[in-house]
């Protein structure tokens, strides 16, 4: 049993939308039951010239990787403090921090953002690095939303992200199973940016498009799909398999129908993902507010599909990881594997303690 305690979960996705933080109370009942409420949330967007810093991370050399982990935790701590404000001081935050690199079949995967920084200016005890045991562990190292799935969010058969990817949870034969689907927001936000634009807004500019059969087709029959699960992406896989069939397309091809047929490849994706046995579905991440990706997944999909409240769209995965981060700091269990495909299931995460 776990009296009330609050803490802000943090999150920077691979899209580049800003820095989230959502400010949670967590409690358990004595059946090991769990409850939540989001007390305040807000993003903060990245400024133009750290968007192409964390964009161009991986070509850093190691001093510059080092200041812009170090910088990118101060960042992170200054939006603590503007979030927190005056206010009574939540018991610990859990930063996710900005994945750089993702290559578990190496045994790395990393995240920058110091958590030392982030504890250190803030006064807050700080879990981040959460990936890197279960890699140890031989694990994916994603996705790690699911026992959030499974804990907060179990009345739904199954769970839908769709951030810079997609990822998909849900029970099966007494286990929780999850793992990224295919890439979402990232190759959407790359076409929009051909125009001038952040991101497609309600998804207009693809629904005016027509799919590209030989576009379609090449990104179906990428390798990763016939893959079985827990398999994970990473932006590395993305600008070596996915990213240049695009370019190649848009030799001959408008933007408008390069958008399209990404839109159909994602719903498509998605609807291989989805077991039989799912009849509801939530659906949460920045993709969730693209009205014509949504609708073209609820064609594609064989069950209920669920838009929740703009705070659980869009800080469900910062909700989460505060989660992740109570957990840490209980010494239980936050990461599964059956869903990372990890030796066994870990308690993941460094602590900073001021």
């Amino acid at each position: 049993m776990t009296p009330y305690i609050t803490g802000v979960g943090i999150m920077s996705g691979t899209s580049l939308d800003g820095i989230d933080l959502a400010w949670c109370g967590f409690s358990e009942d004595e059946q090991g039951h769990w409850q939540y409420e989001v007390l305040k949330a807000d993003t903060f967007p990245y400024t133009t010239d750290m968007k192409v810093r964390l964009r161009r991370a991986t070509e850093l050399s190691a001093i510059e990787y080092c200041r812009l982990d170090v910088e990118l935790g101060g960042l992170i701590a200054d939006c603590v403090n503007a979030f927190v404000g005056g206010e009574e001081k939540p018991a610990f935050i859990a930063s996710h921090g900005h994945t750089v690199f993702h290559q578990p079949h190496l045994g790395l995967t990393t995240q920058i953002g110091s958590g030392a920084v982030i504890a250190a200016r803030t006064g807050i005890p700080t879990v981040c690095d959460f990936r890197t045991m279960d890699v140890a562990l031989h694990g994916q190292g994603a996705p790690l939303v699911p026992i959030g799935d499974e804990l907060l969010f179990g009345d739904y058969d199954a769970c839908l992200n769709l951030g810079g990817f997609s990822n998909i949870s849900y029970r099966e034969k007494g286990q929780r199973i999850a793992f990224d689907v295919s890439p979402c927001n990232m190759p959407l936000n790359l076409l929009a940016s051909k125009v001038g634009l952040e991101y497609d807004k309600d998804g207009e500019l693809a629904s005016a498009g027509e799919i590209v059969p030989s576009l379609l087709h090449g990104l179906d029959i990428l390798e990763y799909y016939a893959q079985p699960a827990p398999k994970s992406l990473g932006k590395e896989w993305f600008e070596q398999e996915f990213q240049p069939l695009l370019e190649h397309s848009l030799e001959r091809y408008d933007v408008a129908d390069a958008l399209r047929t990404v839109v159909e490849h994602i719903s498509g994706q998605v609807s291989a993902a989805v077991p039989e046995t799912v009849r509801s579905m939530l659906v949460t991440g920045g993709g969730a507010l693209n009205k014509f990706l949504v609708h073209e997944i609820r064609n594609s999909c064989d069950c209920t599909i669920v838009v929740p409240d703009m705070f659980t769209v869009l800080f469900k995965e910062a909700l989460v990881f505060a989660f992740l981060g109570l957990l840490r700091l209980q010494h239980r269990e936050n990461t599964l594997r059956s869903v990372t495909g990890a030796d066994v299931n870990s308690c993941g995460g460094c602590i900073w303690r001021p």
